[in-house]
């Protein structure tokens, strides 16, 4: 009788302890990026060919493709992801926070932002350019003079054309690109300015397909890297290797082709890990 008392309990010894490392392995995994782990990255919820969120509650876009090729290679399944909108003026403030493990949302590298927060890539090189009707006889900036400019309220490149290329041509700012758009399909404006990458993605949508060309005028050089929290040196150079293997593999020159195709985006070559262009 007391031998089976001893040996009871020895079962019941052992089991807690096979239990408690089989939960103990599982918090390890988590916590090293792998296995049953989420990861929180912050995109655009609201640029068609970037990051845009779909009716469906799906992500579709190049800084989407990009973001879930990097989790995988961090040790995540495209399920494992949770997406976290991260408007402009918040994304510093996101990863300090430690809001997101790592941003890709059209975020240009410059000085001021590396003050506060460290990026790896660059992974895309865009240029402030011009979005024109497929018709359009407008071949350069000073073109512009006597005609309607559309950006967003606020835009610094619209006002750099408007100040210093085009000085003559009337801007008009309409709260979002999506009305800038709009406005071109109709002929209220002339040409809509930003980044070429984001009037790519807004030409390709369905509704515009044909209709609408990019200038190719290249007025600026934005470098978009991936911003991950200042001082996580380990984080960085796992996304690093992740973006090179994604070029060398050919994953980013199908998500390039995937997401900007159908607006005729005549796109820089793959930039170089760590290379600036100013």
């Amino acid at each position: 009788m007391k031998l089976r008392k001893v040996t009871a309990a020895s079962a019941v010894a052992l089991a807690l302890a096979v239990t408690a490392t089989a939960c103990g392995g599982n918090n390890s995994n988590s916590g090293s990026g792998g296995g049953s782990g989420k990861i929180k990255i912050g995109i655009k919820f609201d640029q068609p060919g970037l990051g845009l969120k779909q009716p469906d509650g799906s992500y579709s876009g190049f800084d989407v493709d990009v973001a879930t090729y990097v989790a995988k290679q961090l040790g995540y399944k495209a399920s494992d992801i949770q997406w976290v909108e991260t408007k402009s003026a918040d994304r510093e403030n996101a990863l300090q926070r430690g809001d997101v493990k790592f941003i890709a949302a059209t975020y240009s590298i410059t000085d001021k932002r590396k003050a506060k927060v460290d990026f790896a890539g660059p992974y895309l090189l865009a240029h402030q350019d011009l979005l024109l009707k497929k018709d359009s006889k407008i071949a350069k900036g000073t073109d512009l003079n006597g005609k309607n400019l559309c950006s967003v309220t606020g835009s610094t490149s619209a006002q750099n054309i408007h100040d210093t290329i085009a000085p003559h041509s009337n801007l008009k700012e309409l709260s979002s690109y999506s009305e800038c758009i709009a406005s071109l399909q109709s002929g209220a404006v002339d040409a809509v300015t930003t980044d070429d990458s984001i009037l790519a993605g807004y030409a390709a949508q369905d509704k515009y397909k044909g209709q609408f060309k990019l200038a190719g005028l290249k007025l600026s050089n934005e470098n978009y890297g991936i911003g991950v929290k200042k001082g996580d040196s380990a984080t960085l150079d796992k996304i690093n290797k992740a973006l090179e293997k994604m070029v060398s593999d050919g994953s980013w020159k199908a998500a390039v082709e995937k997401n900007f195709g159908p607006a005729s985006y005549k796109n820089e070559p793959a930039p170089k890990i760590g290379q600036i262009v100013k």
